[in-house]
């Protein structure tokens, strides 16, 4: 088993599927690292742009880039480096990527 995990390679990215892009080209890619008691750990990743999504059961701390997001109830959070989110699933969410954004995922 890894003890370290790299955090900082590059992620094969592919485009957003273009029924979930509001504005922009943006592209995503992920990588698992690990599983902990059943749940995924990964790296995940988005260049600029604006996305909409339906999210799983997820926690996650954002390691760098700028953006935001906003859930249908209308809470929003600011993305920047450190800034730690819980996502339940079902959550119908929209993205704004500013800077390209690099998050560590628990899912």
């Amino acid at each position: 088993m890894a003890r370290v995990l790299d955090l900082t390679s590059d992620i094969p990215a592919t485009p957003v599927a273009p029924d979930t892009v509001l504005d922009g080209t943006p592209t995503a890619g992920s990588r698992s690292l690990s599983a902990v008691s059943g749940a995924e750990v990964g790296v995940w990743e988005i260049t600029p742009g604006t996305v909409t999504d339906v999210e799983v059961d997820e926690v996650f701390v954002v390691l760098s880039g700028s953006g935001s997001v906003t859930f249908e109830d209308g809470e929003r959070i600011d993305l920047a480096p450190g800034v730690a989110v819980r996502l339940a699933a079902g959550d119908r969410t929209t993205w704004v990527i500013r800077e390209t954004l690099r998050k560590v995922y628990v899912a």
